[in-house]
């Protein structure tokens, strides 16, 4: 959450220097750099899930277009926006696209995992270094809605950092492994959205990572 704050606050300084075409230049090096992290996430799936991933998604999507998760968001985001009284009109977008980024990343879901169950904070401290340094280009580009996004990262990387030291031995390294697939899929959308390739309903599709957790699990002990 600091490196968010510090990196935003330095992006924030830099957005009224940045002229539309470079501001155009930096959306696409951060589009190019998400598709590449997440064919590097969805790459870590487990051999003979591809079915169990691809209903995950299906079903996911349908229980996210079921609550109309995206709407809520927006209006979550136009509700601060107001309460706040801040006048970026990209405020919103700033907000959920750098929350959606920073996690639902394999980072998020390892790092966060791997210090509830043995402490250890290596890989969350890296994190904080990427996201601090990507904060920056995100800020210049989005405005202030990215510094908000440290609220969402403290509910579902210290959710999940809590979760994992109750449930340790839930978290196989299959689980771990299909969250990080799936959440390399979203990370494409967001990617494709990036870079104007699509328009893909990330937020609609966040429940498929519960529900590839809960497919995983009855998969696993069907086959044990």
């Amino acid at each position: 959450m600091a490196t968010i704050i510090v990196g935003s606050f330095i992006g924030l300084a830099l957005q009224q220097t940045f002229p539309p075409n470079i501001k155009t230049i930096i959306f696409q090096a951060i589009g190019l750099a998400t598709l590449l992290i997440g064919i590097q996430m969805s790459l870590k799936l487990s051999d003979g899930y591809l079915l169990i991933l691809i209903f995950s998604m299906v079903i996911g999507g349908i229980i996210g277009e079921l609550l109309h998760l995206d709407i809520q968001l927006q209006n979550l985001g136009a509700w601060l926006k107001a309460t706040l009284n801040i006048g970026d009109e990209q405020f919103t977008e700033g907000l959920i696209t750098a929350s959606l980024l920073y996690c639902v990343g394999s980072m998020v879901i390892v790092g966060a995992i791997e210090e509830g169950i043995s402490g250890n904070r290596e890989l969350l401290m890296v994190k904080s270094t990427l996201d601090g340094v990507s904060s920056i280009a995100f800020a210049a580009s989005y405005g202030i809605g990215v510094l908000f996004s440290i609220f969402p990262m403290l509910l579902i990387q210290g959710g999940m950092t809590i979760l994992a030291s109750q449930a340790k031995s839930f978290f196989t390294q299959t689980i771990i492994a299909q969250l990080t697939a799936v959440g390399g899929l979203l990370i494409l959308g967001i990617g494709f959205k990036l870079l104007n390739l699509g328009d893909i309903n990330i937020e609609n599709l966040l429940p498929s990572l519960i529900v590839i957790v809960f497919f995983t699990w009855i998969y696993d002990k069907w086959k044990g």
